[in-house]
Formats: C-alpha cells, structure tokens, sequence
C-alpha cells in the first residue's frame, strides 16, 4: 500500500505544478495586452484626421453670384454652383456691359416684324368674319318660347299664313323673336338632336341599336344638309341670282326639314306603317309650302335689282326653277332619312 501511494502522489504533484504555470503565463500574456491598450506618456494612438480649412468671414447662406466673372476655386476651376449659360428671357448684354437692343437697327426690325404680325392677324381675323360673323350668328339664335310655337305651328300648318314677307327696321332684318318670317338656327339645331335621340330610341326598341349605327345615321343627316347647301350656293352662283340670302338662312331653311322628320318617326312608332305614310305625306307637303313660299320673297324679290340687260326674260324663269327644286327636293330626304327606322 505505501509503495503504490507514493508514485500517485508525485504524478499528482507534476500535474498541478504544470497546471499553475499554464494559468501564470496565461495571466501574464493579459498583463500585457492591457498594458499596450493604455497611453504611455500622453501618446494617445488615432487615425489620422484632415487638417481643418482656416476659418473664414461669417458664412453666406447662399452663393453670391451677382458678380460678372464666375468664381474659381485653387485648381482654377469654375466652381459647380456657377452656371455658365446666358439668362433665358433676360437682355442680351455683350461683353462691353451694353444692351443689344439699344442698336436702333434692332429696334427697327422689331417694329417691323411686329407690323407684320399683327397685319397678318387683321386679314385673318377679316377672312374668316366673311364666311363666320359671330354678330350673324348671335342673330339667329335670338328667339324666345313664343316664337317657338308660333314657327313650329307654321311650319306644320302653313297653308293658312298670309304675310311671307321678312320686316325690317332701319334696313336691318328683325329678330326672329320679333318677326315669325325670320330665320333662325334655334329650331333646326334642336331639331336635328331631338331627331338623332329619336332615331337611337327607334333602333333600341326593334333590338337594333348599336353607337356605329347611331354615329352613320346622325353623319348621314348632316352630311345631306351639307350637300343641299352647296348646292342650292353653287346654283345661285352660277345663274348670277344676286340675293340676300346668306348662308345660315339657307342652313336655316335646310334645317326646318328636321322638324318634318320627327312627327314622320313619331308617328311610325305610334301608329306603325299607316301612320308613318300619312305623317310622310301631310309633312311633306307642309315642309314643301312653307320652303316656296320663304324662298320665293327672297329670290324673286330682288328680280327688279337684275331686270336690265340681256337674258332678262330668262332669270325669272330660272329663279322660279330653283325655289321649286329646293322645295320638290325635301320629301326625297325626309323619307330616305327615316324609312330605315320604322318596320
């Protein structure tokens, strides 16, 4: 027993004499790790920082860039806040500090080129108040409710109007609200809306309504008045017919058809086929008087202006033909208009 303790005891020994040094060198080296993070004789090791610009005057919070020449930095470049383009909209100033206008040359041209302009304006302004007076135009659509009614019962029952003739004061025509003979644009523009409104509601109830059949017959109506204008123009023009008729009054004499065309679909729709042929017929025939009777005090009215002179026999006869071409012609464009739309 003694024998076998004595050699436990000595490698237990050398074990914990091995295990105290490891533990004083470990010590050690942290000794020295602290002893290098602190300063030594006020030594304090950092990174290394720029040198600081020497401080200047108070700081402006904004560039100052009122001076002619742009400012320059050490390298004798301009610096980024400086823009080296010329003033949108400013004077043009030339290096010498002088305005470029001030040269009487310049001045010249420019009151030259504005004359110009503002003659091209007034021809303008002048061709386009020859075909589009808005005056003219104010003029036809000056009515009121009763002159409504009364145009809308005289376009339906013409046969018992006496008094055709359009009245004027102080060689002006009146207002269509103070004369029923005058023309107006009012009824026909209502008209042919209400028409294409009627038309859409026509092709709705037979299961046919669709925006392109819709959009052909509205440019369908337009165009045919169109086309009935320039004709009836271009016949005046061509038999020297000198009138006072304008083009809004024919467009206005055009227009009354539309008139025509709504009793013509009502009826269709109320009372189907056999209303649709006798509103055809008795608004035909009313639309047909009251267009020969207008026309007729505009165009033979001023026969005795254009009496002398050769051919003199023929232009009564030839005016006469154009006011009965322009009424025979409205019952073609009303039933073409609006056959289509009663079945």
């Amino acid at each position: 027993m003694n024998n076998t303790e004595v050699p436990m005891k000595g490698s237990a020994w050398k074990a914990e004499r091995t295990c105290l040094a490891i533990a004083v060198s470990l010590f050690s080296l942290r000794g020295r790790q602290r002893t290098m993070d602190l300063p030594h004789h006020g030594y304090r090791p950092t990174k290394t920082r720029a040198r600081a610009p020497p401080p200047s005057a108070d700081p402006l919070l904004f560039d100052d860039t009122s001076s002619s020449q742009p400012a320059m930095n050490s390298q004798g470049y301009y610096t980024p806040g400086y823009s080296m383009a010329a003033p949108i909209g400013g004077p043009q100033v030339d290096p010498a500090g002088n305005n470029l206008f001030a040269d009487p040359m310049a001045n010249a041209a420019m009151m030259y080129g504005s004359t110009l302009a503002n003659q091209g304006k007034d021809m303008v302004n002048k061709e386009i108040s020859r075909f589009m007076s808005m005056n003219k135009l104010k003029y036809f659509f000056a009515v009121d409710t009763r002159y409504v009614v009364k145009k809308l019962m005289l376009l339906m029952f013409p046969y018992t109007h006496q008094d055709w003739e359009v009245r004027y004061h102080r060689d002006t025509p009146m207002t269509p609200r103070h004369d029923v003979n005058a023309p107006d644009l009012y009824i026909p523009t209502m008209a042919f809306i209400t028409y294409i409104l009627l038309a859409g509601m026509a092709l709705g109830i037979q299961q046919r309504f669709s925006p392109e059949v819709l959009g052909l017959c509205a440019s369908t109506a337009l165009v045919w008045i169109i086309i009935e204008v320039l004709v009836m123009l271009l016949s005046l023009y061509l038999l020297t017919v000198h009138t006072d008729l304008s083009t809004f009054d024919l467009l206005a004499y055009s227009g009354y058809k539309y008139v025509a065309m709504i009793l013509t679909v009502l009826s269709g729709l109320l009372f189907g086929s056999d209303g649709y042929f006798v509103a055809l017929a008795w608004s035909s025939c009313a639309i047909m008087f009251f267009i020969a009777r207008s026309l007729k005090m505009k165009i033979l009215s001023s026969l005795s202006t254009d009496s002398m002179g050769a051919g003199a026999s023929a232009k009564p006869r030839l005016r006469l033909y154009i006011t009965v071409a322009t009424a025979a012609f409205q019952p073609f464009i009303i039933y073409w208009l609006t056959s289509h739309l009663v079945r």
